[in-house]
């Protein structure tokens, strides 16, 4: 069965590109058309809303085609732009106001519209359209390494404790907690115990899941479907929300959804992202926990169980190992460090 959730999804985002579409040049079209199969797409639209923005700032410069309608824009046009217009455009939305309000991009998001940018041009010159490629050319932002953040196993059992009993909830919390708490323990449950994405997790269905073999369907970034197991006590928290998600009525078109929010529908990303906050601020408050923050608890405890990297990048959905070893070997080598302090060859 096709994954409701998926296919509307895609739906979804397609009619958005769809609609971006007469607000770049021609040759976007065919760009979008070529990266099809290559892209997901989220990260489709990703790129239109990137390209948008450097159509838009593009088009303010003077020494480029100032006044054109950015549709009307022809490759001959394109090949005015240089290196430089596109660290400029770089610098320009570090920081920059949008009506009331100021936004501001770290290094990762200029990161990623430079790779949008660079996406673009690449089959501009690869097509025979433009005789460089001159986003190749553009350094990529230096991205800052981040300290992982991540539960230790006593936050953990306090976290799912917490989520059982409501000790420490507001009296407003309270009054919805007996409704919500069996599923609010599946979800912390089931991204504890399998490392999801919050995108995978609110795409489940309930045809996805296979309690008899303590297995489920997920769909990965890209598109891919996998199928991920669990232990006993996923298994316990998934067959308890179950048996509370069959005596349910959702809205229509809401029937095949997994996870049910307050109002009967497809609980959303930010629904989860917010119940995970409201629990972890009582077990860790000193951390700020977010889903991604419990897949990395998950993909800790693993590679400490196994110490096989490429285990945990299997279960996690990695296509680049250097993407877990970077995240996960580093514990290894915090371990080795305080092995060998623990040993002493001659008293003081």
């Amino acid at each position: 069965m096709a994954n409701t959730f998926q296919a509307e999804k895609f739906k979804d985002y397609t009619m958005k590109i769809r609609a971006l579409l007469p607000e770049l040049p021609l040759v976007c079209g065919s760009f979008f058309r070529a990266i099809e199969s290559q892209t997901s797409v989220l990260t489709r639209y990703a790129y239109a809303i990137d390209l948008r923005g450097f159509f838009q700032f593009a088009s303010t410069q003077e020494d480029l085609f100032p006044g054109k309608p950015i549709p009307s824009l022809t490759a001959g046009d394109l090949e005015k732009i240089k290196a430089y217009h596109i660290e400029l455009f770089l610098n320009e939305v570090s920081f920059y106001q949008k009506g009331e309000r100021e936004l501001v991009n770290q290094e990762q998001a200029k990161a990623r519209k430079l790779s949008s940018i660079r996406s673009f041009f690449k089959y501009l010159h690869k097509q025979e359209m433009l005789p460089n490629n001159v986003a190749a050319l553009v350094d990529i932002p230096k991205l800052h390494e981040k300290a992982i953040i991540r539960l230790e196993p006593n936050e953990v059992a306090d976290l799912l404790d917490l989520t059982e009993n409501g000790e420490g909830l507001s009296d407003r919390q309270k009054q919805y907690h007996s409704a919500t708490k069996i599923r609010d323990l599946a979800i912390l449950t089931l991204f504890l115990g399998t490392g999801i994405r919050i995108s995978e997790l609110v795409g489940i269905d309930l045809g996805d899941v296979d309690l008899e073999n303590d297995a489920f369907v997920v769909t990965r970034k890209g598109g891919s479907e996998d199928i991920l197991s669990f232990g006993e006590e996923v298994h316990k928290a998934l067959s308890d929300y179950l048996s509370w998600r069959s005596a349910q009525t959702p809205l229509p078109g809401h029937e095949q959804a997994m996870f049910l929010s307050i109002q009967m529908r497809r609980i959303t990303a930010r629904a989860v992202e917010n119940l995970v906050k409201k629990y972890a601020r009582l077990a860790a408050p000193l951390k700020k926990i977010t889903p991604h923050k419990l897949r990395s608890t998950y993909g800790t405890m693993l590679y400490h169980e196994t110490e096989d990297i490429y285990l945990v990048a299997d279960v996690l959905g990695h296509k680049d190992v250097n993407t877990t070893r970077k995240h996960y070997a580093a514990t290894s080598e915090e371990h080795k460090r305080i092995a060998a302090k623990k040993i002493k060859l001659r008293d003081d």
